[in-house]
């Protein structure tokens, strides 16, 4: 295997391709990225067994194809380091990968490509195309309410719920549902299909998305989750579990509405959240007339007290929230104005933006 490469057009999917791979395994391969060249098509594949990406690169002109695996970290380390612009070389010598850029020459070890694993292929049960930026702000809408190494499974990961007139994502954490959707035609899509991808699946599908004029094409199976356009494949498993049923979590029967200025709101959030209890972060929250009071306290009996003007006009209502996450709602909502649906001070409430379908969210009240 030989070819040459300019540094820029290399390290981008090496970066991207880098970044499923982890630094500490248990499997020496799999800290590696296997290089694999035939004629001017370069692809360059980590995994760590649950998520496994592939970028493309077409050289300038065919070179002497084959494949090797190599140190991801080390290779895309070197990379960085080197001048913008600069032409690399690479041979294979034996069991070791030349790298020369001007003056600079490293010698690296490899594995056999015969060692890396694959993840099996699966046939897919739905095939269909979706905008870069539309699938990217439904992720960025709800990624923030997933579970971290929660016992239930099934949490540590993101719902995407495809029938043949929308796509939707959903997340949750147990204390509070984002959901967002796109609605609209799918084509190709004649059949309704759930799957849970994990949250490292996800995550790395959100650094994947980065043009947001151009189409993705989805490939949903029964154990897997792909995704791919003309620079990458991105393939994931699936968790293996029943998803909660989130329309049941959505509150029913709200009889109070607040209406308030987004900005507003969210900065007197945290600043009252700078003398919250820093285990609980519980804040209080008092509606009345059309004020809205952000009351905070602590063990050392240290007091914040906001008001906001709101349009509101109820009755009085005290509700107790953990205050981080009214301000990740908050970071999400992409309008100037946001609305609060209410039934009383012991109930889930429902905060989304007036005036757009896109995404609501439900966070859960805390007693204080």
């Amino acid at each position: 295997m030989k070819f040459s490469i300019s540094r820029d057009a290399l390290l981008k999917p090496l970066n991207l391709v880098a970044g499923v791979v982890e630094r500490r395994q248990t499997l020496p391969v799999l800290s590696n990225v296997l290089v694999s060249l035939d004629g001017d098509a370069l692809s360059l594949t980590g995994t760590d067994l649950e998520v496994e990406l592939v970028g493309r690169i077409t050289l300038p002109e065919a070179a002497e194809s084959g494949e090797v695996t190599v140190p991801a970290r080390k290779l895309a380390d070197i990379c960085k380091s080197l001048p913008e612009a600069s032409r690399l070389d690479f041979s294979l010598d034996e069991q070791r990968l030349l790298l020369r850029c001007g003056r600079s020459r490293f010698t690296l070890s490899t594995l056999p490509a015969s060692d890396f694993p694959n993840i099996e292929p699966a046939a897919g049960v739905l095939e269909f195309s979706v905008n870069q930026g539309q699938l990217r702000r439904l992720i960025d809408r709800t990624a923030f309410s997933m579970a971290q190494q929660d016992v239930r499974y099934y949490l540590n990961g993101m719902l995407f719920e495809v029938t043949p007139k929308r796509l939707r994502a959903v997340a949750t954490d147990g204390h509070r549902l984002a959901m967002a959707t796109l609605d609209g035609e799918l084509p190709g899509v004649r059949s309704e299909l759930q799957v849970i991808l994990p949250r490292k699946g996800v995550v790395e599908l959100q650094r994947l998305l980065q043009d947001p004029d151009a189409e993705v094409k989805l490939v949903l199976g029964n154990s897997l989750f792909r995704a791919s356009t003309s620079d990458f494949t991105f393939t994931s498993k699936l968790v293996d579990g029943k998803f909660p049923d989130y329309e049941r979590v959505l509150p029913r029967g709200t009889n109070k509405t607040m209406l308030g200025a987004r900005d507003d709101i969210r900065a007197a959030l945290m600043r009252a959240s700078i003398l919250s209890n820093e285990k609980f972060r519980g804040v209080r929250l008092v509606l009345s007339g059309d004020n809205l009071q952000v009351l905070a306290n602590n063990p050392e009996q240290e007091e914040a007290e906001e008001t906001v003007g709101v349009e509101y006009g109820g009755e009085r209502v005290e509700i107790g929230f953990n205050v981080g996450y009214l301000i990740d709602v908050l970071g999400v909502l992409g309008g100037n104005e946001v609305r609060v649906l209410l039934s009383d001070g012991n109930s889930s409430v429902l905060i989304d933006e007036p005036g757009s379908e896109g995404a609501v969210y439900v966070v859960m009240p805390m007693r204080l």
